[in-house]
């Protein structure tokens, strides 16, 4: 089958879009993907890709048009946004060549689904959207805008229009479901679920040993909705001895959890680690006694599960989860995680309890072998093949 593939980011930018084509590509089908240039996470379009229009990527054929670089403020986001919308619709009226189903990946914003929509209107094949984040769901959780605001109207018809024109969505967590035909009043599609494949990293690091003798690991967003701050203020309470928890990632709470740390005098039981790519946070995960999943449990994008979730999993270790909705649903099948609520003290007593657990390594053992039998790239990119022929014929 030939696929077109398009979403605004792509390697070298660390989204699992990257793992799902060429892994579509090993499954014998033929994929190009419309993408913009590089520039997520690196505050300008890299240099190496400044003039690149065109590459072939572990048999991908990879199209690039031009972006404004995204940056930290809201304004240069927003332009970031709307740049890729308005080039990737210049690039596809002039795109001849043919394709049997076009898919579309929307992590954020939704009008990056606009242009897909565009070249199966053109050339009259299906539109298949993958849907990882919800829109304009994502823009209330985030607080970027208000729900009763003239912006949130305006992106909910936008939304609702956008969505309603694809022909199949393929959601990646079950509580979308709900979002689509209750909020969206969208209830004329089938929404068949496939989860999001986790990052595949390219290289390992060398295990961390760590200096304490329990350990439990956070690595992710570092905002209000993944609870960081409740993680830090449990610290405060934990009854076990030289345990000390490790938190990697950024977002729109690093500063003020750095302060926490410090103004709490938890400078010997927390420790940020930095931001650092799959690659070198897979290290400290084989030692560590437990992985933390947390998820606010507010509106719909609270009911999903977090991708890190099933990440987590591949590594065989016991989670620690303050979550509800699908992960808690997800992860209770498994059988290798403890459940605390969104309260330090009661976080603070299962990290006590996961710590002297007795059966780690059967946790451990038994969130391997779940997500061995769900979540594995090859498994899911199955599953959303299937999905396209489905929408072809």
């Amino acid at each position: 089958m030939k696929i077109l593939l398009v979403c605004q980011y792509y390697y070298p930018e660390r989204f699992s879009v990257t793992d799902i084509a060429e892994a579509l590509v090993k499954e014998g089908n033929e994929v190009s993907v419309l993408t913009g240039r590089p520039n997520y996470g690196f505050q300008k379009i890299l240099d190496e890709y400044k003039h690149v229009k065109f590459e072939e990527i572990n048999g991908v054929k990879v199209h690039r048009v031009n972006v404004k670089p995204r940056k930290y403020s809201r304004i240069s986001i927003i332009q970031n946004y709307l740049s890729f919308h308005r080039t990737a619709k210049i690039f596809v009226r002039h795109f001849k060549e043919e394709f049997d189903v076009v898919l579309s990946i929307s992590l954020s914003p939704v009008i990056s689904i606009s242009p897909a929509l565009l070249y199966a209107k053109k050339h009259n094949v299906p539109c298949v959207l993958y849907c990882q984040d919800l829109w304009p769901e994502s823009t209330l959780v985030t607080h970027a805008v208000k729900k009763n605001s003239l912006t949130y109207k305006i992106l909910y018809k936008w939304s609702k229009s956008i969505y309603s024109r694809c022909d199949r969505i393929v959601i990646s967590s079950p509580s979308f479901k709900e979002y689509f035909e209750k909020e969206l009043g969208i209830k004329d599609k089938v929404f068949n679920v496939v989860n999001q494949p986790i990052l595949n990293s390219n290289k390992h690091s060398e295990v961390i040993k760590y200096e304490n003798k329990y350990n439990l690991v956070y690595a992710g967003n570092i905002g209000k909705l993944q609870l960081t701050d409740k993680l830090v203020e449990a610290m405060k309470f934990v009854k076990s001895k030289d345990i000390k928890l490790h938190l990697m990632g950024m977002g729109s709470e690093l500063n003020l959890i750095k302060e926490k740390i410090v103004k709490e005098n938890l400078q010997d039981k927390v420790v940020y680690e930095g931001a650092y790519p799959i690659e070198k946070a897979e290290a400290y995960y084989a030692n560590a006694n437990a992985l933390i999943v947390s998820l606010k449990n507010e509106g719909y994008v609270g009911k999903t599960i977090p991708n890190k979730a099933i990440q987590y999993m591949k590594y065989g270790r016991p989670l620690l989860v303050v979550a509800k909705g699908d992960a808690y649903e997800t992860l209770s099948k498994a059988n290798g995680s403890i459940f605390a609520e969104e309260d330090p003290k009661d976080i603070a007593n299962k990290i006590d309890e996961i710590c002297s657990l007795k059966e780690k390594d059967q946790y451990g053992l038994n969130n391997k072998k779940y997500f061995d039998e769900h979540f594995t790239t090859e498994k899911l990119t199955h599953q959303l093949l299937e999905e396209l022929i489905s929408a072809k014929k």
